[in-house]
């Protein structure tokens, strides 16, 4: 399955999604690395099967191993730091933002792609997991690394079209079983 495949698996009350799938596939702003990694950092952190499938089909060969390893490595990584910190920022204690958070993260600092492409992609699934934290401090490194707001606001783009196409397929999987 493909991206054309998963645009044309979606319903026609849809559209919009798939109307978004195929112009976000040409987007220009970023980079084909960073374009493919915000998809496939997107669909593994939202983790249904048939999205995963397809995005994973779509990025074969457009990204290095590599590349595509550490798209997947800021899903797995950020769906840890957005539950803790997101608690952290809710808790009305303020005692917990002072205490060592005691979580491994050492793929933050040596992610093996372009650090401005790991905190894409890391904003990309901060933005699914709705860490407000977590998108403040990775828009903020972005934007100390010189990236434009409309590069950032692209990738926050992706990862809301890969999260309502997955929505859609998840729901219409549901009625289907």
């Amino acid at each position: 399955m493909s991206l054309d495949a998963l645009r044309d698996a979606l319903p026609d009350y849809a559209k919009d999604q798939k109307l978004n799938l195929g112009s976000l596939a040409a987007e220009t702003l970023l980079t084909d690395q960073q374009k493919w990694g915000c998809f496939l950092a997107s669909a593994h952190a939202i983790g249904v099967p048939q999205v995963v499938k397809a995005i994973e089909a779509e990025v074969a060969g457009k990204i290095s191993p590599e590349a595509a390893t550490a798209a997947k490595a800021a899903a797995a990584i950020m769906g840890m730091n957005n539950v803790y910190y997101r608690s952290m920022h809710l808790l009305q204690n303020q005692e917990y933002r002072t205490l060592r958070a005691g979580l491994r993260m050492n793929i933050m600092m040596n992610p093996g792609v372009d650090k401005v492409d790991f905190e894409l992609w890391s904003l990309a699934v901060s933005a699914i997991n709705g860490c407000g934290m977590c998108l403040d401090s990775h828009e903020e490194e972005l934007r100390k690394r010189g990236v434009p707001n409309t590069h950032i606001q692209a990738a926050i783009r992706i990862a809301a079209v890969v999260n309502a196409a997955s929505a859609v397929i998840r729901a219409e999987s549901a009625l289907a079983a």
